[in-house]
């Protein structure tokens, strides 16, 4: 099976996918493109389900760079191959040749370009990531290699979206805390049950970061298991592991 490769019209001309489970060598739980090798599957067929998306994207598999996603505010400025994953959630570079890859299975894959000043991004934006800040921090490194900060198009890729993300009232107290408007992104569930809007919270803090565009791709990876990971889905089936999609962006 061919790969199957989300793209944006706002981010054309340049090479970028979020990829979905399709089109991949693993099996199991894992079937699909699993390009997560911190899950269990084999790391052989990891390498080669990431191999697959390095040709995708044209670039050679040491030039697909990736960080230790921790869900943290960190961003690391990418110059060449990492022989070393470093410990942050987001990349930014204005390096021809590197192709900057976050890892998401639920949480948000956030994808930047300024096209016009060469200098791209990508952040793994989970609720905390979002909440401490990822998404501005991506941004204003940005900004510092020559980016202009209205130029900036960030797009969403699959996440949970909202029907299918139900928390606890203490979840919701983690945003109040931060700022009493963040009550907005919540919608009453069953009993004391609520229900988070993760894409709507990253869009607002994309724009509040000042991008000239923000968009997600209206994709819910809780409700299609056919085409997307899910963490959520997989705890409530009581499965052992679960896989990572991947999306990418090239200069």
């Amino acid at each position: 099976m061919t790969l199957e490769i989300l793209t944006a019209d706002s981010l054309a001309p340049l090479r970028h996918g979020f990829f979905t489970r399709r089109g991949g060598a693993s099996s199991g739980v894992f079937s699909g493109l699993n390009c997560g090798s911190g899950s269990s599957d084999q790391s052989e067929i990891v390498t080669i389900n990431r191999n697959r998306v390095a040709s995708a994207m044209s670039v050679e598999p040491e030039n697909l760079v990736g960080v230790h996603q921790i869900h943290s505010p960190d961003v690391v400025t990418v110059t060449g191959p990492l022989a070393d994953k470093p410990r942050a959630d987001a990349m930014v570079t204005a390096m021809p040749g590197l192709a900057l890859s976050v890892l998401t299975a639920d949480c948000q894959p956030v994808l930047f370009a300024d096209a016009e000043a060469g200098v791209i991004g990508a952040a793994h934006a989970g609720w905390r990531g979002a909440l401490d800040g990822v998404l501005q921090a991506t941004v204003d490194a940005m900004v510092s290699l020559g980016a202009e900060r209205e130029s900036v198009v960030a797009v969403i890729g699959p996440a949970i979206s909202q029907t299918a993300y139900e928390v606890g009232p203490e979840f919701m107290d983690s945003f109040i805390a931060k700022d009493p408007e963040y009550s907005r992104f919540f919608a009453q569930g069953s009993g004391d049950r609520l229900m988070f809007d993760l894409p709507g919270f990253g869009l607002d803090r994309l724009r509040d970061a000042g991008v000239g565009l923000a968009e997600w791709t209206r994709h819910c990876t809780f409700s299609d298991p056919d085409r997307f990971y899910s963490y959520r889905r997989t705890t409530h089936a009581k499965e052992a592991d679960y896989g990572r999609m991947i999306a990418a962006i090239a200069l």
